[in-house]
């Protein structure tokens, strides 16, 4: 069946991998893609697409009511997928209020459009640092209480809860999905993996913080973002879905590995100051997902990892001209 699909944040990181997915697996689908183009949104990720009689893509706002208005009016809307966030936590740091603005108003506003307009299914792309730092042992699961480290990750919280307040209050037929780390082709190079690619590239040194040993649980853009197209199209009303591939790497290990990858020197790594805050361990339980929707990841981090480093290895005029924004 036919759908028209509002994927906003569509210019970033996973919202471009998703617009691209979409668009290839989904043939009569059409997708209308919402981006404010800030710093880590660039139209050059989705090279390919201006042609296509089934995309659209609109320059704005998510926390403009009025042109988010004016979009819901101009087209009839099967589903929102909001993908659009602001999302470095060393940034959120430094301007919380940007993050509130974004991450919080501006989720609240498309949920009451899409309240407004009757659209069947709502998707929150959420992120497992709402739940906090967990311990040497265990994992996060749907449950887990909701205790953010950083003003972005409770900024992230606070849309959450008013995603399901919407469904709850109006019956919005919506969903949040909360995914560990991502990684994969257009990843903007101030994020871990790229930025190690592309200072090891130039042989410059690689910023680690404090002893390296903070874990994170690592899944490629296409496996949380065939994670999303499940919920999309078989989740739960008013449900929770932890997105993980079970791929838990200390961040130091993760560092060597893409030097080994790059055949380049371990004096590289130069261990700084940590960053305020910094969560001590993320690891999801994604066995609801698996077990009631069918979707499990395709990617090892060991396969994943090496097709990334070669991407970013043949695409080095994407991603040097965005090394100082």
């Amino acid at each position: 069946m036919s759908k028209t699909l509002l994927v906003t944040g569509g210019a970033g990181f996973i919202g471009s991998n998703f617009v691209h997915r979409m668009l290839e697996l989904r043939p009569d689908w059409r997708v209308v893609n919402l981006d404010l183009l800030t710093y880590a949104g660039s139209l050059t990720n989705l090279a390919g697409t201006e042609s296509n009689p089934r995309y659209r893509f609109v320059q704005g706002d998510i926390a403009d009511v009025g042109a988010v208005e004016a979009l819901f009016a101009s087209e009839q809307f099967d589903a929102v997928l909001n993908f659009a966030a602001e999302s470095h936590v060393d940034r959120s740091i430094e301007e919380p209020a940007i993050f509130v603005r974004t991450n919080v108003m501006g989720t609240q506003v498309l949920l009451a459009a899409a309240h407004r307009h009757g659209v069947e299914r709502f998707v929150q792309v959420s992120t497992d640092e709402v739940y906090g730092s967990l311990g040497p042992e265990g994992r996060f699961h749907e449950e887990s209480p909701l205790d953010p480290s950083s003003p972005y990750s409770a900024s992230k919280t606070g849309a959450d809860l008013l995603v399901q307040a919407y469904h709850r209050t109006f019956g919005l037929n919506a969903c949040i999905t909360r995914c560990s780390n991502n990684y994969g082709r257009f990843q903007f190079p101030e994020k871990l993996i790229p930025l190690m690619i592309s200072r090891a590239q130039d042989d410059q040194s690689l910023p680690v913080y404090g002893d390296g040993l903070n874990v994170r649980d690592w899944i490629h853009v296409d496996d949380h973002n065939d994670a999303v197209l499940a919920v999309l199209e078989h989740g739960v009303a008013g449900r929770v879905y932890n997105v993980g591939a079970d791929a838990e790497w200390a961040n130091i290990d993760l560092v060597r590995e893409i030097l080994r990858i790059l055949r380049k020197p371990e004096s590289l790594i130069s261990f700084v100051t940590d960053r305020p805050g910094h969560d001590r361990r993320y690891a999801m339980d994604a066995s609801r997902i698996q077990t009631e929707l069918g979707w499990k990841p395709q990617y090892t981090l060991e396969l994943g990892l090496r097709q990334t480093v070669q991407w970013y290895l043949d695409n080095e005029s994407w991603w040097r001209p965005k090394m100082h924004q």
